[in-house]
């Protein structure tokens, strides 16, 4: 089973960064797990800035939809980042939220049964504003689900404010949890 470290915050507020400062610290060769699509060339300018601040040590792989297909046992992972990841499944599924955070569950499930290190980055996107569309508040839901899912499974959670990150959840067990037990409907 995975050791997971989750880290969520807004837009630009250092998860990415921090992420990669702890995974660094905890291998010599990490591996970046990159769900990015290209969508357009301003998204195209965001991943060579996230390319650019890795150093040569890092495995890179690129995987939009099966993270589970990757053999990543005995590896210090950085999965960047589950907000992308979710949108293809989404789009994928014709923006059908209760089809795709099924399959997101499922996938994560099977992706986390692996022995690695796991430091996974998301956003939360029910603190800003709110989505002023059906499709943007459908996949407001799925992201706050799936990030609820995930916090429930990690050992560690950490949300980022402005650079500083604020430790949500510290269990050595991540199956007992805090008592709590999360709604997704």
């Amino acid at each position: 089973m995975a050791q997971i470290t989750f880290i969520t915050g807004g837009q630009r507020s250092g998860k990415s960064s921090f992420a990669q400062k702890r995974a660094e610290e905890s291998s010599a060769s990490p591996v970046y797990l990159a769900t990015a699509r290209i969508w357009d060339e301003d998204f195209h300018k965001r991943v060579k800035r996230h390319q650019s601040d890795r150093g040569e040590q890092w495995i890179t792989i690129e995987e939009e939809i099966e993270i589970s297909k990757h053999v990543l046992t005995g590896k210090t992972v950085l999965l960047d980042c589950i907000t992308l990841w979710l949108t293809n499944i989404f789009y994928q599924n014709k923006n059908d939220v209760d089809t795709s955070l099924e399959l997101a569950k499922r996938e994560w499930n099977k992706f986390i049964n692996q022995n690695m290190e796991l430091f996974v980055v998301s956003n939360e996107l029910g603190m800003g504003v709110h989505p002023e569309n059906e499709m943007a508040r459908k996949f407001a839901d799925l992201q706050g689900w799936m990030n609820q899912y995930i916090a429930q499974t990690a050992n560690e959670v950490f949300l980022m404010v402005s650079g500083i990150p604020i430790q949500v959840k510290a269990s050595p067990d991540p199956h007992k949890g805090e008592g709590y037990e999360a709604s997704y409907a």
